[in-house]
């Protein structure tokens, strides 16, 4: 069948640089690029191109240049080029448009409409190059108070564990064959070096990996896949994954394409098959069934960890929260609309879920109304894309905060949203071996290191122009926030005032 749907991108190849050298063809995973042994000379099959942009930086002689094709259809606001373009599609295959990443869509984002308070004569800011600052937090269940014991020189309270991280950043769920092993060494080196945490995801953990448990969150998911007690016992935090903000209420799904023999070894699923996470965890149909699954895993692991919960940031998110809560979870994990994804149906990426703000402001001030805002951490992921997101979720009342598409950007990522399709061309969202090695976890875990400590620096600067020396000081103190075009609602969700008043 004749396909309706136009190429994305141009491929321009300028002659008279081009020297042959195959480099496009070899480095292209979409095989746009391809040896013309009778005219001896490279071609390019535009259809193929998905603007991953491997080819133009690889190219030695800089003889390629990818655009945007410019075709344009009639002008019609409802019916808008990707509409059209996604009906052409299932006209031609019948079935759910699958993709890769965050949403693109023009949700309004919180974050560019929310500045920050400075300090300027009557509260001096704070100078972080000379004087220290401190960034670290601790994620778990606080008690109500604390009591010494005789003398003051011993804690008599008993405090639920605590993991300190040095900087209030860490590495968003990111599943083994989702992305490569590669990326996950990358994400572990970067998570011990920095002191800070990485997620597995829900496809367990390589077992070359469990040296860096002391920095790992292992999750649980719906599937159950590659849970056993030796996974358990070697992460730091255990997380129960509810929902995930690209696909709310939809369960997980890896194309059974990635799911190489390794892939299979660790989910502990048949080689080739498609990995499914049921909708629901099939039991866990209540806060009461939740409880059980919490107290399950604190007693498998003899309360040595803290248990999260995460969960797809949706319009009942506080009421749900509050009920974790209570029902034991030391940590609430929140995974906005933005929030990206290996494989989802486009159609619930675009549309299902709300912005990580609202659901950070509302949440927060739901805990704290009820009284048992210690009780739990509350940690918020989908979009960020820089340190100044990062202060002002603080502000909003975040303890900490996940980065996923930020750390793969880091690595090389250039968000051509095929993850879906395994044939990722920097060796990113991939279980091919050949494509793997791409990503040299030397090479990734330093460009990850090397972010979070500017991101860390970045911070530290923000926290001096506040006058603040600490960042538990700023959690959910939106008096240093002020809005900028939002309405009155969105002010009253968020919890802050106007900038001006």
């Amino acid at each position: 069948m004749k396909t309706y749907v136009p190429n994305k991108f141009i491929v321009e190849r300028d002659e008279s640089k081009c020297v042959g050298c195959q480099v496009c063809v070899t480095q292209c995973s979409f095989e746009t690029h391809s040896w013309d042994g009778e005219e001896q000379a490279v071609k390019s099959q535009q259809d193929r191109c998905v603007g991953c942009h491997r080819c133009a930086m690889f190219c030695p002689t800089g003889a390629i240049t990818i655009r945007r094709n410019p075709l344009e259809y009639r002008e019609n606001y409802n019916w808008r080029a990707e509409y059209i373009e996604d009906v052409y599609k299932q006209a031609e295959t019948g079935g759910v448009l699958l993709t890769g990443m965050g949403t693109d869509k023009p949700h309004k984002i919180y974050w560019d409409h929310l500045v920050l308070n400075a300090s300027q004569v009557t509260n001096p800011s704070i100078d972080p190059l000379r004087e220290p600052m401190e960034l670290r937090t601790y994620l778990g269940r606080k008690p109500e108070k604390v009591e010494l014991g005789p003398g003051n020189a011993s804690l008599k309270t008993r405090l639920a564990p605590q993991v300190p991280i040095e900087v209030p950043v860490m590495f968003s769920a990111m599943s083994y064959g989702a992305v490569s092993i590669n990326v996950h060494e990358s994400l572990a080196r970067a998570a011990t070096e920095a002191g800070t945490l990485f997620n597995t995801g829900e496809g367990g953990l390589h077992p070359k990996l469990y040296k860096y448990g002391q920095n790992t969150i292992v999750q649980v998911a719906s599937g159950r896949f590659g849970v056993h007690a030796e996974y358990l016992d070697v992460g730091r935090v255990i997380e129960i994954k509810i929902g995930q903000g690209a696909k709310p209420g939809i369960g997980g799904h890896l194309p059974g394409e990635k799911v190489s023999k390794e892939v299979a070894e660790v989910r502990m699923i048949p080689m080739g098959t498609d990995a499914l996470s049921p909708a629901p965890h099939h039991d866990i149909y209540s806060i009461e069934d939740l409880s059980q699954l919490i107290y399950a895993l604190k007693e498998a692991t003899n309360y040595t960890k803290p248990v999260s919960v995460k969960i797809a940031a949706v319009h009942n998110a506080a009421a749900i929260a509050s009920g974790m809560v209570r029902a034991g979870a030391d940590i609430i994990a929140l995974d906005g609309i933005r929030g990206a994804t290996g494989a989802a149906p486009k159609i619930i990426r675009d549309n299902v879920g709300i912005p990580i703000e609202l659901a950070i402001a509302s949440v927060d001030s739901r805990l704290r109304a009820e009284g048992i805002r210690n009780q739990a951490s509350l940690v918020a992921a989908g979009g960020f894309r820089n340190a100044g997101d990062v202060v002002k979720a603080i502000a909003l009342g975040a303890d900490a905060v996940y980065i996923g598409t930020a750390a793969l950007i880091a690595m090389g990522c250039a968000v051509c949203q095929q993850c879906h399709t395994g044939k990722c061309a920097w060796g990113i969202c991939t279980s091919d071996i050949t494509l793997t090695k791409r990503l040299n976890p030397d090479i990734g875990s330093r460009r990850l290191a090397n972010l979070l400590r500017a991101w860390s620096l970045e911070i530290k600067d923000i926290l001096g122009g506040l006058g603040v020396n600490a960042l538990e000081s700023l959690r959910g103190n939106r008096l240093h926030l002020r809005g900028v075009d939002l309405t009155d609602t969105e002010l009253k969700v968020l919890g802050v005032q106007m900038a001006g008043e």
